[in-house]
This record gives structure tokens, C-alpha cells and sequence, in this order.
């Protein structure tokens, strides 16, 4: 029988048991924090009907859906969290509780090019707010709360969340008497750090947008200084567009009560150039960023939405919410070695029987769970340096040696073995032991 090579297709990730370990620490700790703040999980399924899909997308992420037939059915693979959150929204609005705080950790699809970084399947961890009717401003600086929390307790370096405000560019283009080209100038502006200012400055005039009015909103998004220079600069322009006005006063708010809510003021930082590409979005605007040079782009991103399940409800769902890419950002901080693996186990402690004594061995196993502490019963009948390789292979802290002598003891004979210091105890000493040095 001729065998198969074993592969996976380009953009899909796996990873070994230390790195999963790591991966799946990082995840129970976002959801925690998510937790925290009172969002409530929900899992949506990951095929969609194509027609739900296709409702709110711009014609570029309809190119990358992973669209297919089963009998009669036009399906295809969820492209992010958002949209089928709004459908969720529209099909149970009447059994909700509004705002309704959700969050959401799953995988989602598109099929672009994979390139480093950029994954064609990839976990995000979104949390929305939802309003009927209306959504206060305040939860727009709640948002970056969370996120500083979230980035505090994974412990990559340090991070600023970049801000900015949809309406303020927005506005800059109805002044500019180039509004009706919003969505496509916001989508050039998303790209520039990935293009350069000479390429973004051609796009634009390559949309018919003059010279002289691609200069002016390209300096405008490379205005820089503190927040409070940057407010204070955008007043003095005097722009008479009240979306501008609008957007300015929002974003003061926002930045004012983000630092109430307890983020530090390094930690927040206006960023005109931030416009998000995809167009649902209609006032803020977030993109966090690692601060370590070799991360690269937005590990992080989301903003403000006036409606959104407006195309399967004449309900008014005005939100606010961030997305995690869980993949891209754990790819480059292993990669690049800002985080190392540890342990290829979740066990704290490996119990080895050294004799036939695989009675006691299940018994001592028994009760290390029953006290919470996480443990593998080694089971194949090797030599004992085989199991301390064994061991030492999986990055176990603990090996609880059971032998004659302990059996009749009742006691474990346990080895640190970092240290190489080994102990003969009781059950109860040995959990003493491994929790009094664990991180």
C-alpha cells in the first residue's frame, strides 16, 4: 500500500505539546480576564449559511471566504466573530439582555496568501458590547481597559493601544469635498505602515483624489505628540464639518475615561493614521501594538459600530468591540523568542513505580489528583534511567519514585528534578512540596 505524506496545508498551525501547553496557558488567561469584566462566552458555529456571510462584507473578504455546496445548501466557513454575532443578535434579540457583553475565543477562515504572520486559519478572541436602541460612549473606554488588562497578565513587554476616531477622518473628507470616496481612502490609510507614504500618496491619486488633497490627509494621519497636543491641534484647525467636531469630542471623552477606567496614560496613545480596514466600523477605533521591535503590526484591533446586524434586522444594535488574533500573536512571540516553552506536560508530578508496585503507584496517583495537583502515572515496564529520561524529556517538575521501601513506608520518595534534591514524604508533604514551588 503506497503511503501518504504526512502535511498540512500552508496558513494552518500546529504545534507540539509544550508549545499547545503554552499556547492554551495564554488562552484560559484572556478568558479569565474576559470573564472577569462580565462578558458571557458564546460559540457560534463555524459554517454559516454563504447568504449571512456575504451581508456585511466588502467585495475584497468575499474573495476569501471558503465558500461550498452540501445538497442544496450555499455554505461557507466563518471569516471572523463579528458577523456571526450580529446574526446571533438579530435571531435572539427578544431573549437578550441589553447590552449584552459577550465574548468569543474561536477559529475563523479566509483564504488569503499565507505569509508569516498570517495564518488562513486562526483562533481570535473578540469581546463585544451591544446596545438596542443606543450604546453609551463609556463602554468604548472600557474596551481599552480590558485589552490593558489582557496585555498586563500575558506578560510580552510592554504595549500601547493606538486610538482614533472613524468620524474625525471622516469628516477631514467631507470637508475635503471628497466624502464619497470614505471607504476607500480609510482602507489606503489601514495599509499605509505596510506600503510606505510614496505608495499610499500614489493609491490615492490612482482614486482620483488630487495632489494637493493627498498631502493634506497625509500629513494629517502623521500628526504626533502626546494626546492632549494632539486634541488640542485637531481643535485649532477649526474644521467646521460637524462629524469632525463630533469625532474629535468623542475621542477626548473616550481617552479621558480609558485613563479612569485605570489605563495607564503610556499605555494609550492617539494615533490619526488608525482607520481599521473593514468598513462596518464608524467611530472608535483600536489597534494594540507590542512594543518589542520584533513583533510586527497589530496584534489586536477593533472599534465602534452604529448598527450592527443592519442587514438582518430593523433593529438599531449600535457596539463596541476588540479582536485578539490568538494566532498571529502567539506565532511571533515564539518565533521570534520573546517567550520560550517550558513543560511538554501538564502533570506537576511524575509518579514511577520502581518494582512491581503499580498498586500503590495508582493509589498515590489517586490522591495527588484528588489534592488538585495535576498528575501522569508512568506505566511501561523500563529500566529507571529510561523513565527519568522520560521525565526530563517532558519537562515534569516533580518524580514521585515509589519502591519497596516506600511502599511498606507509605510514602513517595520525591525528586526535584530541576534540583536534584529528593525527599522521602508522605502524600500530603509531597503536595506541600510541589505548590510551595510552583509559579
Amino acid at each position: 500500500m503506497a503511503k501518504v505524506t504526512p502535511k498540512i496545508q500552508a496558513g494552518f498551525m500546529e504545534l507540539l505539546p509544550a508549545e499547545q501547553i503554552l499556547f492554551n496557558k495564554y488562552q484560559k488567561i484572556i478568558q479569565e480576564t474576559f470573564e472577569e469584566y462580565g462578558f458571557v462566552p458564546q460559540d457560534t458555529p463555524i459554517v454559516e449559511n454563504a447568504e449571512v456571510l456575504f451581508a456585511q462584507i466588502g467585495e475584497d473578504t468575499k474573495k476569501e471566504i471558503y465558500r461550498f455546496s452540501k445538497g442544496d445548501d450555499d455554505l461557507g466557513l466563518r471569516f471572523d466573530l463579528t458577523v456571526p454575532l450580529a446574526r446571533y443578535v438579530a435571531m435572539y434579540s427578544n431573549q437578550l439582555t441589553f447590552p449584552f457583553r459577550r465574548y468569543q475565543i474561536g477559529k475563523v477562515y479566509r483564504g488569503e496568501r499565507p505569509q508569516k504572520g498570517r495564518f488562513r486559519e486562526f483562533y481570535q478572541a473578540d469581546i463585544d458590547m451591544i446596545g438596542n436602541g443606543s450604546l453609551s460612549i463609556v463602554n468604548d473606554a472600557e474596551i481599552p481597559a480590558v485589552i490593558n488588562k489582557v496585555f498586563d497578565r500575558l506578560q510580552l513587554g510592554k504595549f500601547v493601544i493606538k486610538i482614533s476616531n472613524r468620524k474625525i477622518l471622516s469628516g477631514l473628507m467631507e470637508d475635503l469635498g471628497i466624502g464619497d470616496k470614505r471607504d476607500e481612502v480609510l482602507r489606503i490609510i489601514d495599509k499605509l505602515e505596510k506600503v510606505g507614504i510614496d505608495t499610499g500618496k500614489q493609491m490615492l491619486i490612482d482614486l482620483n483624489v488630487k495632489a494637493a488633497e493627498s498631502e493634506r490627509i497625509l500629513d494629517f494621519v502623521r500628526i504626533v505628540g502626546t494626546n492632549e497636543l494632539i486634541l488640542e491641534n485637531l481643535r485649532k484647525m477649526e474644521i467646521k464639518n460637524e462629524l469632525f467636531n463630533v469625532g474629535v469630542s468623542e475621542l477626548s471623552d473616550v481617552i479621558t475615561k480609558a485613563m479612569e477606567f485605570g489605563v495607564p496614560k503610556e499605555n494609550i496613545q492617539i494615533d490619526l493614521s488608525i482607520a481599521r480596514g473593514l468598513s462596518y466600523y464608524t467611530g472608535t477605533v483600536y489597534e494594540t501594538v507590542l512594543l518589542d521591535d520584533r513583533v510586527k503590526g497589530s496584534v489586536c484591533g477593533g472599534g465602534r459600530y452604529d448598527n450592527l446586524a443592519e442587514s438582518y434586522s430593523n433593529q438599531s444594535f449600535p457596539g463596541v468591540g476588540v479582536s485578539i488574533g490568538l494566532t498571529r500573536l502567539f506565532s511571533q512571540v515564539l518565533s521570534e523568542g520573546v517567550v520560550k516553552t517550558a513543560s511538554a506536560t501538564p502533570a506537576k508530578v511524575l509518579v514511577v513505580p520502581m518494582e512491581v508496585n503499580m498498586a500503590f503507584a495508582l493509589e498515590v496517583a489517586a490522591e495527588l489528583r484528588e489534592l488538585n495537583v495535576p498528575t501522569e502515572l508512568y506505566t511501561e515496564d523500563d529500566k529507571f534511567k529510561k523513565k527519568l529520561t522520560y521525565a526530563n524529556k517532558i519537562g515534569v517538575p516533580f518524580v514521585a519514585i515509589i519502591g519497596n521501601d516506600e511502599v511498606m513506608q507509605r510514602k513517595v520518595s520525591l525528586k526535584n528534578m530541576k534540583t536534584g534534591e529528593q525527599k522521602t514524604l508522605s502524600v500530603k508533604e509531597a503536595v506541600g512540596v510541589v505548590v510551595s514551588q510552583q509559579p
